[in-house]
């Protein structure tokens, strides 16, 4: 059974990014078929193996239909198979339609924030305009300002592309500047990467880690994916199953007509094509939702096969893999470098930071780290840590001590 669900709740948006990959038209999703979806998550047998279910609202932009996520997350909460425990729900948003009213019901009902913000404005605005061509990056800043002060918790993603490349050291900073401590950090797969862009990642990803220790030893605690994700895999000794892409059978994706898809990311228009599985007005999830893709390190032909970091390697990610090369199993030579680039970038975070303070990402172990368990973690284990960067002492760092030093 799934766990991973995502409502596209409209294919509308106020933004035309030059980069998305959801075709915009008109269409929302009837309170009908997400009933549908509702029940076809939580009837019999109830969700929620040891991973929990996560829920998504997704678009287009789903702020333009915050109505209808207000009364999706309603008819959620009233389940009899509900369990806050092991439910979480999500919403992935411009930030350009936000307001306090908004941030303040997400809050309330536990709903995290994922902002799309891609930097400074002269990168924001690069790609990201509103539909009548002027800049956005204003009012996603004002997002951002909004969610700090109202949300106990919310992420920003950053799209990069080659154009943009060089600005991922300057994004992360200004990210961190606006108030923002969960930070990811995504390629556009689909862009025309060059093998000159291939060969700056292991400068730019060494720059975000040197920034990363930077700020953490002034107890300013960021998640940073490329730094913090990779830290956990290495920690925990490579990806494991429930981890790796499951598109199509442990992940699926709702059009607002409630066709039925393995990834979001794989919607295109959303009327059908090779990726659709069916649909849920059929009545229940179609049975023929199996993955599409196989963990390209497994294929005996891959290169993939024979790589020392295949363990720690997001490989298997079938819908960027699809997006690059038009096979759910064949990687893009910039992501394999970008791979690498971030291996080695957290190992040496890890080393030197372990050194510093031992023990400083036991979190990364359970497989959840971010900069708030992090916080409480750091509080928990040694009462004045927090007050003095200088006071961790010293130590010897051991799980990743010369870890793939040149991947």
């Amino acid at each position: 059974m799934p766990r991973k669900y995502t409502l596209c709740l409209t294919h509308r948006c106020n933004l035309r990014c030059s980069y998305c990959y959801i075709d915009k038209r008109a269409g929302r999703m009837s309170i009908e078929v997400a009933d549908r979806i509702v029940e076809s998550i939580f009837g019999s047998p109830p969700p929620g193996d040891d991973d929990g279910v996560d829920i998504g609202f997704f678009g287009g932009e789903p702020l333009l239909e915050f109505d209808l996520l207000k009364e999706i997350v309603g008819r959620i909460e009233r389940h009899p198979n509900f369990d806050r425990k092991t439910v979480t729900l999500s919403v992935v948003s411009n930030g350009t339609l936000l307001s306090e009213a908004m941030a303040d019901y997400l809050a309330e009902h536990g709903v995290v924030l994922c902002l799309s913000c891609d930097g400074p404005p002269h990168v924001q605005d690069r790609f990201r305009k509103q539909r009548n061509g002027r800049a956005s990056s204003a009012r996603v800043v004002r997002a951002i300002e909004i969610a700090r002060r109202r949300l106990p918790l919310f992420m920003v993603n950053a799209v990069y592309r080659p154009e943009t490349l060089d600005e991922l050291p300057a994004t992360v900073d200004f990210l961190s500047g606006l108030g923002a401590r969960q930070i990811y950090l995504n390629p556009d797969a689909g862009a025309p990467w060059r093998r000159e862009d291939a060969a700056k990642l292991a400068g730019l990803y060494a720059g975000i880690g040197d920034w990363y220790v930077r700020a953490y030893l002034r107890n300013d605690l960021h998640f940073v994916s490329l730094i913090d994700s990779k830290i956990a895999v290495i920690l925990r000794g490579g990806y494991g199953a429930s981890e790796r892409c499951q598109m199509g059978s442990r992940e699926i994706a709702f059009t607002a007509e409630g066709r039925v898809y393995p990834c979001e990311r794989l919607i295109g228009d959303g009327k059908g094509g090779r990726h659709c599985l069916g649909s849920i007005q059929d009545g229940r999830l179609p049975r023929a939702a199996v993955s599409f893709c196989t963990d390209a390190a497994a294929r005996a032909e891959s290169p993939c096969a024979a790589c020392g970091i295949r363990e720690y390697c997001m490989n298997w990610c079938g819908c960027s893999n699809y997006l690059a090369t038009g096979s759910y199993d064949r990687v893009s030579p910039f992501l394999c470098a970008s791979e690498r680039a971030a291996v080695a970038a957290a190992a040496r975070v890890y080393e030197r930071l372990d050194a510093a303070c031992p023990g400083v990402f036991s979190d990364h172990l359970a497989g959840k780290p971010s900069a708030m368990s992090r916080m409480n973690g750091r509080d928990a284990a040694s009462g004045d840590r927090t007050s003095s960067p200088n006071a961790c002492g010293g130590g010897q760092s051991a799980a990743t001590a010369g870890f793939f030093r040149e991947p």
